[in-house]
């Protein structure tokens, strides 16, 4: 098949009046699929699951045999499965978690910051009213 004969196929699948019903009765899901974060999270999971399978089973191939080229390769199994789960865990510190921590403050909305604010600032205040007392036995 060709690249004009699958795009012509394509076409021919969306143009069908079932699924454009469909498609337009599920638009929500479809558009909150395709923009959340579903992909990444699974990605995420599967890495983590191959690199630790990756890992214990090099692991367990290196230590019965530790010579020649299947060493090397449980070596190499070994390594991959180590970086792959590394790796996740790594993004979920620098990327999955900050961002979530965004989405719920963004969700929590103005409100929760201008509170934060006022709590701080009253604290402070109190600290500042507490250090100008005069100490008692002075």
């Amino acid at each position: 098949m060709t690249k004009g004969q699958a795009s012509k196929a394509a076409a021919a699948m969306f143009d069908d009046e079932w699924t454009a019903a469909w498609m337009e009765e599920h638009l929500p899901e479809l558009r909150q699929s395709a923009s959340g974060q579903r992909v990444l999270y699974m990605s995420l999971a599967i890495s983590l699951v191959v690199g630790l399978a990756a890992h214990v089973g090099g692991y367990a191939l290196l230590s019965s045999v530790p010579v020649g080229l299947l060493g090397l390769f449980a070596d190499l199994l070994q390594a991959l499965g180590w970086s792959l789960w590394t790796g996740v865990v790594v993004a979920l510190f620098v990327q999955v978690i900050p961002e979530v921590k965004r989405s719920q403050n963004a969700e929590a909305g103005p409100n929760r910051e201008k509170t934060v604010l006022e709590r701080s600032h009253s604290r402070r205040a109190d600290r500042v009213r507490g250090q100008r007392r005069p100490r008692k036995g002075s």
